[in-house]
């Protein structure tokens, strides 16, 4: 007879701590754009401001930057040092996806996290959320593939690589970082009414960004498939009472499914704690006896501080630019590149 796996208490649960991690890793990033905020500030006001080290972390935000910087690692053996953190991070990302599911985006992804954030509050204030049409929401969850099939075609397809080598040599992708801060700090109206159109719409519908229109998402799903961890279900002791796929993010019919598959899981661990008889577990076909809860978390933890790490020793984290680079770059940041 296979074992049951009783329910944990609330805070032994793995998605209480997901949830923890979250906002803690959002916390963070936000002090990570308050101190490069500060760094760029130091240059803008001609050394008016205390000046603070650019922290690398950054580069996270410049992930096709980071695609076009993988290409150069496969082609030539080169490791851009303009941004290098940005292409450990994306190898980070996606060995999480290989290994430990679509971790990332439930995990760490800090957009990840507000768009949890707006479709939770929308049920608080609407009394429930809403699912698309399914004859909308197919054709809708193909625009994440059709955005990232743009850029690998760009990018990974199209280019070649000598145009790859001369992009990241560039002034442009050289300050791509000042840039990015500016599209948070100084939004267009268009950026505004994009950013305010999808806020709405996470607030009726589940993860709208993450579902219908995230390129990064759907890559790293793709990866997720080869991932050993799998959401498995015990026949013996479900009931079909479809709490768990009533609780699923992602809208997976989980109470139907003996190992979930799915490019949407995100191993977010929501349905294994909905389950009140314990018939759900995050784990691989290999192991002989059901893993601790607590294995699958460590995991993700360990892959990206290790992957971070990895990237510090190595010598791969840092940006090579000088101070004099970034005095003579950033005060022209708003020229270059139109």
């Amino acid at each position: 007879m296979n074992p049951t796996f009783p329910r944990p208490a609330a805070l032994n649960r793995p998605s209480r701590w997901r949830q923890l991690i979250q906002w803690l890793f959002l916390l963070w990033i936000l002090w990570l754009g308050w101190r490069f905020g500060q760094f760029v500030g130091h240059f803008t006001s001609q050394g008016a401001t205390a000046f603070v080290p650019r922290p690398a972390g950054v580069d996270g935000f410049l992930p096709i930057g980071g695609l076009a910087s993988l290409k150069l690692w496969l082609l030539r053996g080169e490791i851009d040092p303009s941004h290098p953190a940005a292409l450990v991070l994306l190898l980070t990302f996606l060995a999480m996806s290989l290994l430990a599911k679509k971790s990332f985006c439930s995990w760490l992804c800090p957009v990840g996290t507000l768009s949890e954030g707006a479709w939770k509050l929308g049920r608080k204030l609407l009394g429930r959320n809403w699912r698309m049409w399914r004859w909308l929401d197919i054709p809708l969850r193909g625009l994440k593939y059709a955005l990232l099939g743009f850029f690998v075609k760009i990018l990974l397809l199209d280019m070649p690589s000598f145009a790859i080598a001369s992009f990241l040599q560039s002034p442009y992708w050289a300050i791509s970082d000042v840039k990015m801060l500016r599209f948070f700090t100084a939004p267009s109206s268009l950026t505004l009414t994009v950013v305010g159109v999808a806020t709405l719409l996470s607030l009726v519908y589940q993860n709208f960004w993450c579902r219908y229109l995230c390129p990064y998402g759907a890559l790293l799903g793709l990866f997720s498939l080869l991932s050993p961890f799998k959401i498995r279900r015990e026949r013996h002791s479900c009931t079909s009472c479809q709490r768990c796929s009533a609780a699923c993010p992602a809208l997976l019919p989980v109470h139907r499914l003996d190992t979930v598959m799915s490019v949407e899981c995100t191993g977010c661990l929501t349905c294994v704690d909905s389950c009140p008889h314990g018939s759900l577990r995050m784990g691989t076909l290999i192991e002989r006896k059901p893993l601790p809860r607590w294995v699958f978390p460590l995991l993700v933890l360990v892959l990206y501080s290790g992957g971070v790490s990895l990237g510090m020793v190595s010598g791969h984290w840092h940006s090579s630019l000088e101070y004099s680079d970034y005095l003579r770059l950033i005060p022209l940041a708003d020229r270059i590149g139109h």
